[in-house]
């Protein structure tokens, strides 16, 4: 996988609110893009984080304009911003079965598919509590949620469980550390969601 994105985090942040201006929209990004640099720490990726961040932070680019060509529109998007075709891949990688027919391949791009959905589970669940933090939010917890298929009913079990099989992981381990990575992301993913 060709890693050259061409382009700074600062500018990936202009893109994303050119293109994006809805506060849910802009959190999930964040937040998106704190659990992939975490996950590309705890899985040997580390000199890759900010490509995986990257992509985590531009994955919905065209979700909020052009959500009927979700993964269709962002190359054309991505490609004026001067964004490599390794992380265009894998951005749109994210939407495979659903818009387009981009497998996810690299490690990367498989954790992105499983937790993309995962994380506005657990924020939703976090908004739940009386915390509205996942910081007091254990495994339990997230289980019996994600069992009530009406609650948070737009963020698919099924992509979810689809993401963790591609892994080779059990669906509890995929939980668990997808919680464990919103946890330690929590606070600076606040701070700067205040900046933007």
């Amino acid at each position: 996988m060709n890693k050259e994105n061409h382009i700074s985090r600062d500018v990936a942040i202009g893109l994303l609110k050119k293109y994006n201006k809805d506060p849910f929209h802009l959190r999930h990004a964040l937040t998106v893009e704190a659990v992939m640099r975490w996950y590309a720490r705890e899985l040997g990726f580390g000199d890759e984080e900010d490509f995986w961040g990257l992509v985590g932070l531009l994955h919905d680019i065209d979700f909020e304009m052009y959500p009927n060509e979700h993964c269709i529109k962002a190359p054309e998007l991505l490609r004026e911003a001067g964004v490599g075709e390794g992380m265009i891949h894998a951005i749109c990688s994210h939407a495979y079965g659903m818009h387009v027919d981009i497998k996810p391949e690299h490690l990367m791009e498989k954790v992105l598919f499983a937790t993309d959905e995962l994380t506005g589970l657990i924020w939703a669940t976090a908004l739940m509590r009386p915390s509205k933090s996942v910081q007091d939010m254990e495994l339990k917890s997230l289980k019996k949620k994600y069992k009530v298929k009406t609650f948070a009913a737009g963020c698919s079990r099924e992509v979810i469980e689809q993401g963790a099989e591609m892994l080779g992981w059990p669906l509890d381990e995929v939980l668990q550390q997808t919680l464990d990575a919103m946890k330690a992301g929590e606070e600076a993913i606040a701070e700067e969601f205040d900046k933007l």
